[in-house]
Formats: structure tokens, C-alpha cells, sequence
């Protein structure tokens, strides 16, 4: 099995996002302050790295098209939808709520921090399912980036 470089390389870190928020959850718990502070720091820079590597190779290398068979591909653009507006939705709230503990407003960063830890499970589960989907059980399809369909060629 060939797997590409950089999805695995951005998966990857999406996965130690979603570890690194169940151990600082856990460490909250605890009543572990600080230590939940570093570890959901930690958590926010491997989402970042993500990020950064995703729109990186989103505009110069492209996105890879579903490669799977014809008559799943629907199900697996509605799930990709479902995913993207997942994901950023958890964006969201993870940069709300980082804001609210990093103002010390514990009301509601403790109201709104079990939300964005729920939506990012969810966001690291279907991310790896997608990244299975495009190139572990299927081939990847066409890859074109957006600079290339922006000007040709």
C-alpha cells in the first residue's frame, strides 16, 4: 500500500488533536489546572499544524476526487459535507472556547468546553474515515489544485 505523504502526515495530527482533548479533559477532571492548560494548548497547535498542511496542499497540490465506485460516491459526498461543516464548526467553537479559558471566564469556558470536545471526537472520527475512504479502500481520483483550475493548465 502507497499511502500519500502529506494527507497521512495531516491525519495524523488530527488524531493527536482529539487524543491530546481526551487527556486534558481528563486532566480537568482531575482538577489538574495546569497541566489541562498545556495539553489543550498542545491540542490547538496539533489541530493548527492540521490546518496548515490541509489549505497548504488544498491550493498548491490539490484535493483528491473520490476514487471509489460510482454508485457510493453520493453517499460519500454527503458524508465529506457533513465532515467539512463538522469541522468547522469545531473550529469554531474551539477557538471560542480556547478564548474564554485564555480570558479566565470559567463559567463559560466550562458550559461550552464539553461541547467542543464532543464535536472534535467527531471531527477526528469522520477525518480518519474520509482519509480511509480517499486512500486506504479505495484509489484516490484526479487531484487538481486551485491555483491550477484558477489559471489553467
Amino acid at each position: 500500500m502507497n499511502l500519500p505523504v502529506l494527507p497521512t502526515i495531516s491525519t495524523f495530527f488530527i488524531v493527536l488533536s482529539a487524543v491530546l482533548v481526551a487527556i486534558g479533559w481528563a486532566f480537568i477532571k482531575q482538577r489538574k489546572i495546569d497541566a489541562h492548560k498545556k495539553t489543550m494548548i498542545a491540542a490547538a497547535i496539533s489541530a493548527l499544524i492540521f490546518f496548515i498542511i490541509y489549505a497548504s496542499r488544498t491550493i498548491f497540490i490539490g484535493n483528491t476526487a473520490f476514487g471509489g465506485p460510482a454508485n457510493i460516491k453520493i453517499y460519500y459526498t454527503v458524508f465529506l459535507i457533513f465532515h467539512i461543516t463538522l469541522a468547522t464548526t469545531g473550529a469554531v467553537f474551539g477557538l471560542v472556547t480556547l478564548y474564554l479559558g485564555y480570558k479566565n471566564n470559567i463559567q463559560k469556558h466550562r458550559k461550552i468546553g464539553p461541547i467542543t470536545s464532543v464535536i472534535w471526537f467527531f471531527v477526528a472520527i469522520t477525518g480518519v474515515a474520509v482519509y480511509l475512504l480517499l486512500y486506504v479502500f479505495y484509489t484516490g481520483g484526479e487531484t487538481t489544485s486551485v491555483i491550477k483550475a484558477i489559471i489553467g493548465g
